[in-house]
């Protein structure tokens, strides 16, 4: 076995503490680049979240594995990089995405090398604190040669389970021209792999569900029961980052028959999602929020990217995901500010007392409505400079709006899909984290994004009624602490 060399060691988290921009209650490196988290698992209690990281710079470049942990889901202690890559090696272009198995008492990494992408193993013989290489490595080379031929060198991002006495793969491929791919492999000890076939395969020209593009990364299978659910990420032929999707269905002896499906998360930011089932048999899902702001404002600010919330994956009746931010975060509330039974009339505004860069805001409005809706979150005091979320009941979608940006920023506006009922309210939670917006629609979907305020002093908090007059039944607003 190998043993790991260390990268080189991260800068202190208070250099850069100061930042506008920097998240306060979302996990990210002390500083340089973050993206797809890797190899999740709840070892004795506690969760080890590892994270494609480069030590060298806020860019993509060179990957490593990061590390961190957290006994509450919230507060997380770093650790010293788990993965570097071996020159010579089959990873000596980087460490990619893989996941993390407990075999029979040895924490296991499964994960792609480069280049070419190959699956690759390490272990932990010390509570995953540091890691040797397999020497038999790459334990899986290539994709059967049949689909090599149409692959091209896309062949990554392995997520393993235990069930029936085997190990059980699935991992990203494409068919050329075609659409993206997930493969099935089983083995008998992780280290000898036989294909099984090809799990599912996407059509970048027909998809019912969602654009199912040309390329599929980070698959997940997760197990409900008589259900299953395959996550993906999406890229078109440009290589151009897309969203996370899925698939729901039946799935029997290494066949998966796909009933429903849709987009995980809507925005441009959230991608490459990784899940775990926790010790007490949640499912705990994060992905990686990636800037988008210009490549050079994330080089000055000495950092790039940073994970979602902690959130929790249930299956709905109608086969649909659900994702819920863990309860666990409700530990972060400060000082609470709420209101009951406020009207709003046509073309009026209501300012709340509350303001702040780190806040949770849980909202009902009545849903009776034919006009636009909605508040206004990062407002400076003249309105000049606010993020507008919207609820457009003629459109049944929901609208985040980016007023008196920094035009350099090119934002894009956001939209998800929203079914309104009549007397049914309109229900939700809102987080926002200094560059960061989470909302999640009860019983619907979830749409993440990023912002970023260039006033200090935009960190108001704006109701809003347009045409017709609006009845917001429930209103609690809370100061978020730091985790760190």
């Amino acid at each position: 076995m190998q043993t790991i060399r260390t990268a080189p060691e991260a800068p202190d988290r208070a250099q850069l503490a100061a930042d506008p921009h920097r998240p306060r209650y979302h996990f990210l490196p002390p500083a340089n680049w973050l993206n797809d988290p890797n190899g999740m698992i709840d070892w004795d209690g506690t969760l080890h979240l590892f994270y494609q990281y480069n030590p060298n710079g806020p860019f993509h470049g060179t990957i490593h594995w990061g590390h961190a942990s957290s006994t509450d889901l919230v507060h997380w202690r770093d650790h010293l990089v788990a993965l570097t890559p071996t020159p010579g090696g089959p990873d000596a272009e980087g460490c990619w995405s893989g996941c993390a198995v407990n075999n029979n008492g040895t924490p296991t990494f499964v994960y792609t090398g480069v280049n070419p992408q190959t699956v690759c193993l390490a272990v932990s013989t010390d509570d995953l604190e540091s890691w040797q290489k397999y020497p038999g490595n790459p334990v899986i080379a290539a994709p059967p040669p049949a689909i090599a031929a149409y692959s091209g060198h896309d062949f990554r991002d392995p997520y393993v389970w235990c069930e029936d006495g085997l190990w059980w793969m699935v991992i990203g491929a494409r068919r050329e021209g075609v659409g993206g791919l997930v493969l099935l492999y089983r083995s008998p000890n992780l280290t000898q792999w036989e294909f099984v076939r090809v799990l599912l395969a996407g059509n970048e020209q027909a998809s019912p569900y969602f654009y199912e593009g040309a390329m599929w990364e980070c698959p997940n299978l997760l197990d409900f029961g008589e259900r299953r659910a395959l996550i993906i990420s999406v890229q078109d032929a440009q290589w151009r980052l897309q969203h996370a999707a899925y698939f729901t269905g039946r799935y029997d002896k290494g066949v998966f028959a796909p009933e429903t499906g849709g987009v995980l998360v809507y925005g441009h930011a959230f991608y490459a999602p990784q899940a775990t089932r926790l010790g007490d048999g949640r499912i705990l899902l994060f992905g990686w929020l990636r800037e988008t702001r210009p490549a050079a404002a994330a080089q000055a600010a000495g950092w790039s990217g940073c994970m979602s919330l902690p959130l929790i994956v249930t299956l709905q009746t109608d086969g649909k995901l659900r994702l819920t931010p863990a309860p666990e975060l409700e530990a972060l509330r400060q000082q609470c500010w709420s209101l009951s039974d406020l009207p709003l009339t046509p073309h009026s505004e209501h300012r709340l007392e509350i303001t702040g860069a780190a806040l949770e805001i849980e909202i009902e409005f009545e849903a009776d409505q034919v006009d636009d809706y909605g508040l206004a979150v990062c407002c400076a005091p003249d309105g000049a400079e606010q993020t507008r979320i919207v609820i457009k009941p003629e459109q049944g979608e929901l609208w985040v709006e980016h007023v008196g940006a920094d035009p350099a920023l090119a934002l894009p506006m956001e939209r998800a899909p929203l079914t309104l009922t009549p007397e049914q309210p309109v229900r939700l939670r809102i987080f926002v984290d200094s560059s960061v917006l989470e909302i999640f629609v009860d019983d619907g979907p979830c749409l993440i994004t990023r912002i970023y305020p260039q006033r200090a002093d935009s960190q108001g908090v704006r109701l809003f009624a347009a045409g017709a007059p609006v009845d917001v039944a429930h209103l609690s607003a809370w100061r978020l602490a730091s985790i760190w």
